[in-house]
């Protein structure tokens, strides 16, 4: 690959610690670390609710650091659960105050949803990182259904079809920066 390291910001839509997204961001950072410096984003939970009142030059601090690690990121790769058929209202919140910026805008991109079923979660995941403008395409997304049976308690995957997915989807991504 090339000299330069690729950073990238990697961040979990559950809030559970250790939850079954949270590993395949930790799988992804510890197989591919000759292509990436991955940084795990842990501050999902204290972005506080979107509100475009609060959308100006000066938001709070936690919304300024989250745009921040985005924008200095090369690439970006969120991995969710679906929760009720949609995203994890953190996650949404977090992405809602990403609109009024331009900080998603090509930005290279990875989208996973890991859930139980996920279909809808993972539409809604592409069509809001769609309106930010996100790059991606189909070979930088990918569905994993029932990943509670494909991932062991110590985040290895023990399914070899999710395995092979995941490393064809991450050969793809880094694709992107050659």
């Amino acid at each position: 690959m090339s000299l330069k390291t690729i950073k990238i910001l990697a961040i979990t839509g559950s809030t559970r610690t250790n939850s079954s997204n949270y590993k395949i961001l930790k799988y992804i950072s510890e197989h591919f670390k000759s292509d990436f410096e991955v940084e795990i984003f842990e501050g999902l939970t204290a972005i506080p609710h979107f509100n475009p009142d609060l959308d100006t030059e000066n938001p709070p601090k936690e919304v300024e650091s989250f745009r921040k690690k985005i924008q200095n990121a090369d690439g970006v790769l969120i991995c969710t659960p679906e929760y009720v058929f949609s995203l994890p209202g953190s996650l949404k919140n977090a992405l809602e105050w990403c609109v009024s910026t331009t900080i998603f805008s090509n930005k290279k991109t990875g989208l996973i949803t890991a859930s139980a079923s996920g279909e809808m979660g993972h539409e809604q995941l592409l069509l809001i990182m769609k309106t930010l403008e996100a790059k991606f395409d189909d070979n930088t997304q990918l569905l994993i259904q029932g990943i509670r049976g494909k991932i062991d308690a110590d985040g290895k995957i023990i399914n070899q079809e999710t395995e092979k997915a995941l490393q064809n989807f991450i050969n793809y991504f880094a694709n992107q920066f050659l």
